[in-house]
């Protein structure tokens, strides 16, 4: 800790950036609690806006409301509130609703939620109002722009976060020196710290016509490469005993070498440690881009940390399947002229994986270790980028510049939000629905998993990412069985923590809504809130144009009718994840619940 920093955060806590960002997990809070029906509040209608009135009480049992405006938008029925404050009234004085934490403790009796996970819940929305002000306020002290930058420093300065769940940045684990020192925002350069790890406890997956060996002697070089088995040899051991990984510098300092110190004791685990590279943390924080040689691998490395509720650990099991996954994905690619030559999709493919799994003694001490050092390398986007082309993250398209106004103005006015909705449409829509329509495999294109490549702003195509643990099928139905590789099984230990976390199943609706929830809940359908919010371009004509190429794409391929069938994008509803609740409840069941969907409800209205 430094006094520069201790001083940058008392200024960002006193600034009017905290303010902004205790509002915006206020609306986003009472968003997700109306909408996934945790909360009932009574309503009136003004002036073209919903009032809705919460009632609470507080610690003496005295009557307290909470009120807030905002409307139920056509966009999957989202709740969205405006950006006047939430206010608080008690024994009739009001004033702006000032604490997440007492908010809900004061409406906790219509949650009923668990009272250890409700505190829990708290710690994550107060952390992330702590980070999310700081990285703010640095943003506007330092005047960081959007405009004018590369793909690789905008994954780090599109600092938003998640635009539905409230607790967007909670980085539990950090402390503020480590925020400052990992989190993208401050592009702080990095050095993943080298391990040797004992081939009877280390799992490797490389990609097909790949070699481990080979590989990490193409990221470290020959030179970095002999100093590490030098260093192997000084400690008395075999190098061909051994598996060199990288591990994040946090994670071997916080996590690693205590709860793995008997491995490191008994020479099971070596320190080797940093090569020359310099690296830079994604906006997933665990990914790290390769400042020094840009179209190197990005290396996503296991974090003991939560963020967005959900630990950033790396499953052994997807490690391992990372590589299979991506090959077979890139195999039905290259060879369906659809996906290779009309959309000219890229699959950044991870191509090499390692874990560390020396199990514990007990499954009572296995959330110590699990996951917790574990590595996957993914092609770098610069790679496949030809003359002329660009890449932005996905998630850009729906950010604010410093001076207010959107990252994407110059682009949609120059083309007209009609003729760049149609360009971002056929590149980002058709590669999904093929892979899933024609190939029965559903990916999980959020935000994070998307990116856009452009031409001078006219969106092309798109490249997608994080595949690991990123798609769901059922074998039954995918059009080619046999090339379906042999995949680890989710662990039972993993299962009953994350009870969203299958890769198969023979639920034809949970394949479908998996890529739903995903591309058109959130990609989508926050981009159709922001045109409408910020061009005044109307989400019922967003999802007329959304309809119409999905239409356009089955009038291509009439010979798929039934597929169409099987995966009814345009349902009159789906099934889309309760991510607060999921916070608020024992994770003993899949939180999901029922809502409209544009797609079906465009149709109704011609």
């Amino acid at each position: 800790m430094s006094d520069i920093q201790a001083m940058e955060v008392m200024e960002a806590i006193r600034s009017d950036r905290y303010v902004a960002v205790r509002r915006r997990i206020f609306r986003q809070l009472i968003e997700s609690l109306i909408y996934e029906g945790l909360l009932s509040p009574e309503t009136e209608h003004s002036e073209g806006e919903t009032v809705f009135k919460i009632p609470g009480s507080d610690e003496a049992g005295r009557p307290m409301l909470y009120t807030c405006q905002g409307q139920k938008r056509f966009t999957f029925g989202r709740i969205r509130l405006n950006n006047r404050p939430v206010i608080r009234t008690s024994a009739g004085a009001s004033s702006e609703a000032g604490s997440l934490a007492q908010f809900l403790l004061e409406i906790r009796g219509s949650l009923g939620a668990d009272e250890g996970r409700l505190v829990a819940f708290i710690q994550e929305l107060e952390q992330t109002l702590f980070k999310d002000a700081l990285a703010q306020h640095h943003r506007f002290e330092r005047e960081i722009r959007l405009r004018g930058s590369g793909y690789d420093d905008l994954e780090g300065i599109v600092m938003d976060g998640h635009p539905y769940h409230p607790s967007y940045k909670s980085r539990i684990g950090f402390d503020y020196a480590d925020h400052f020192t990992y989190g993208p925002e401050y592009k702080q350069e990095i050095h993943p710290l080298w391990l040797a790890a004992h081939k009877d406890f280390t799992r490797v997956a490389v990609s097909r016509r790949l070699e481990y060996d080979r590989f990490l002697e193409s990221e470290l070089g020959a030179e970095q490469l002999k100093r590490f088995k030098d260093s192997i040899i000084r400690q008395g051991v075999d190098p061909a005993e051994y598996i060199m990984m990288p591990v994040h510098p946090w994670q071997w300092q916080k996590q690693i070498s205590a709860a793995r110190q008997q491995d490191v004791h008994e020479r099971r685990l070596i320190v080797l440690g940093t090569a020359k590279d310099t690296y830079r943390a994604q906006q997933s924080i665990r990914t790290l881009a390769n400042v020094t040689s840009p179209y190197k691998a990005y290396l996503k490395l296991s974090l003991s940390m939560i963020n967005t509720s959900t630990g950033r650990v790396l499953a052994p099991h997807t490690v391992e399947n990372a590589p299979a996954v991506s090959d077979w994905l890139k195999e039905l690619a290259d060879n369906d002229p659809f996906l290779k030559e009309v959309t000219r999709v890229i699959l950044l493919r991870e191509i090499a994986g390692v874990s560390y799994d020396r199990p514990a003694l007990s499954v009572l001490l296995q959330s110590s270790v699990y996951g917790t050092a574990g590595c996957i390398w993914r092609e770098s986007v610069h790679s496949y980028l030809e003359e002329g082309e660009a890449a932005v993250p996905f998630n850009s398209l729906c950010s604010l510049d410093l001076d207010g106004r959107p990252f994407i103005e110059p682009w949609v006015e120059a083309a007209g939000v009609d003729n760049w909705l149609e360009l971002l449409f056929k590149a980002s829509i058709l590669p999904i629905v093929h892979m899933l329509y024609a190939h029965g495999i559903a990916l999980e294109s959020h935000a994070q998993n998307m990116a856009l490549i452009h031409r001078d702003g006219m969106p092309c195509r798109v490249a997608l990412k994080d595949f690991h643990d990123g798609i769901r099928f059922s074998k039954a139905h995918l059009s080619s069985p046999d090339k379906c590789p042999d995949l680890l099984a989710t662990p039972e230990y993993h299962a009953r923590i994350n009870r969203n976390s299958f890769i198969e199943t023979d639920d034809l609706a949970l394949v479908r809504d998996f890529m739903h929830d995903a591309f058109f809940f959130i990609n989508l359908g926050e981009l159709a809130l922001f045109l409408d919010d910020h061009f005044g371009y109307d989400e019922n004509r967003f999802w007329s144009l959304a309809r119409e190429v999905i239409e356009n794409y089955q009038r291509r391929f009439p010979e798929s009718e039934e597929r169409f069938r099987l995966f009814d994008l345009f349902a009159p509803t789906i099934e889309v994840e309760q991510l607060t609740k999921r916070r608020l409840y024992p994770d003993s069941e899949l939180r999901i619940h029922r809502v409209a969907n544009p797609l079906n409800l465009v149709a109704m209205k011609v």
